[in-house]
């Protein structure tokens, strides 16, 4: 049986969305070129990738000639936010609640981070109400 299908990123997938986030539409071979040198990839895997993507719905091409242009479909923000669903769903059973207090017991948060989450807080209910 084949694994199942995630609708989430990989970490591969992330890595070309990130390329096609700051470059805009581009062809493969533009986002080959546009990869850092020290983390190359094949023009077939960054192909590969591309369809998968294309059938995840986050990019979507058009043909210029014989070269197809990828351009993406959902904005970083919306991916981030999706993922964030994924996670709060995956790991703590739907409570945004259970998420918020485990970064807040994550011994690797510093006093000045934390307090800007509590500002962001305080700034989020004075919206609601």
């Amino acid at each position: 049986m084949p694994p199942k299908k995630s609708a989430t990123l990989t970490e591969a997938e992330l890595r070309l969305m990130d390329l096609l986030w700051q470059k805009g539409p581009s062809t493969v071979q533009q986002v080959v070129d546009a990869l850092p040198e020290k983390q190359p990839l094949a023009y077939n895997s960054v192909l590969t990738t591309m369809r998968i993507l294309e059938k995840k719905a986050y990019v979507e091409h058009v043909k210029d000639g014989r070269a197809h242009v990828y351009k993406p479909l959902v904005e970083r923000k919306e991916a981030s936010r999706f993922e964030i669903r994924h996670l709060v769903n995956r790991f703590f059973k739907d409570s945004h609640e259970a998420l918020v207090l485990n970064i807040i017991e994550d011994q690797s948060i510093d006093a000045e981070e934390l307090k800007r989450l509590r500002e962001l807080v305080k700034q989020s209910r004075g919206a609601s109400q």
